[in-house]
């Protein structure tokens, strides 16, 4: 266990220093927050852009009635739907007032969420285990994603659901067995993902087998917005937050992650097709209420904000 722990600090040193940022423009060309929402005037689903972070909305449906209402299927269309959202954005037309549209997951139909574990350096120092030499894959269902506002159930099941925030990313460009030097040639952005997790399926029941315990109906809020890569500065040098009715319960930074968004698609796209639309949960670092002195459970009443620099913030009730 010494010789583990002298690794993961080893490691936990390196991650700080700065990586060459690979086939990350820079160019401010296609710089946009890219949103789901419904407005008073149409209950069903629309693609919008956000002018800021909390700001009004540009409804890209207005602006070209040709795109698609959803974002899978808006992605789906490639580098012509981005580019169209771009002459939204110029033309300052169509503009929603915040107050008049409730947003949505930034996708909510997603043929993939692939989800990555103990992939933060201090998230495996807090429990005592190596650093893993592989990414370690789960996944959720879609049917489990919710907006950036919409309430977390607890499940009658079970007794012990637990709180991650995470960074997550969107592939925009189909590929297989994708390399590293060309992985982020098939991201669109990074959104704000929550992988609640009810730790009693996860760790103690169905075999031990993760998909239960991660997978409930409303265990993966999504948003506010899907961030256009080429706005981050840096994917993966970004504070990550997470706070329980205002306390702060989980403060560290995406440089923390063991694989970052190039290996993770590199290794990914070996087993399947990565297609528009998917979505990966990148691994959450150390502060969750399992490995607490108690360990501490959500519960009804209580309120889960996780936020990630550049990107905003998710506030989901618990009830």
């Amino acid at each position: 266990m010494l010789t583990q722990t002298r690794v993961a600090l080893r490691v936990l040193k390196n991650a700080h220093l700065t990586l060459p940022k690979r086939n990350i423009s820079q160019s401010p060309a296609l710089s946009m927050r890219l949103v789901q929402f419904q407005s008073s005037d149409s209950p069903s689903p629309r693609i919008g852009l956000e002018l800021q972070d909390g700001g009004n909305i540009i409804d890209l449906n207005a602006y070209d009635p040709s795109l698609p209402c959803r974002m899978r299927e808006f992605l789906e269309m490639g580098e012509s739907a981005l580019q169209t959202a771009k002459s939204a954005l110029d033309s300052n037309q169509h503009i929603l007032s915040r107050s008049n549209i409730s947003l949505l997951a930034p996708i909510t139909n997603p043929e993939k969420i692939i989800c990555i574990g103990m992939n933060y350096v201090d998230h495996c120092l807090e429990q005592n285990v190596p650093v893993p030499k592989e990414p370690i894959i789960f996944n959720k269902f879609a049917s489990s994603i919710v907006g950036p506002s919409d309430p977390i159930r607890i499940p009658e099941e079970s007794q012990e659901v637990d709180w991650e925030a995470e960074l997550a990313f969107v592939i925009g460009k189909k590929g297989k067995n994708i390399k590293e030097e060309d992985a982020m040639d098939h991201v669109v952005g990074y959104t704000v993902a929550h992988d609640v997790s009810a730790r009693d399926w996860q760790m103690k029941k169905n075999g031990k087998q993760w998909l239960l315990g991660k997978t409930f109906d409303t265990f993966c809020p999504l948003g506010p917005a899907l961030v256009t890569k080429d706005v981050i500065s840096d994917p993966h040098n970004l504070g990550i937050r997470c706070r329980v009715n205002g306390d702060l319960v989980q403060n560290s930074n995406t440089n923390q992650m063991v694989f970052k968004t190039e290996a993770l698609i590199a290794w990914a796209s070996k087993f399947v097709t990565l297609n528009p639309g998917d979505v990966f949960l990148t691994g959450t670092p150390p502060g969750v209420g399992v490995f607490r002195k108690p360990p501490v459970f959500l519960k009804a009443g209580d309120v889960v904000r996780c936020e990630i620099d550049e990107l905003g913030a998710i506030s989901n009730p618990v009830v």
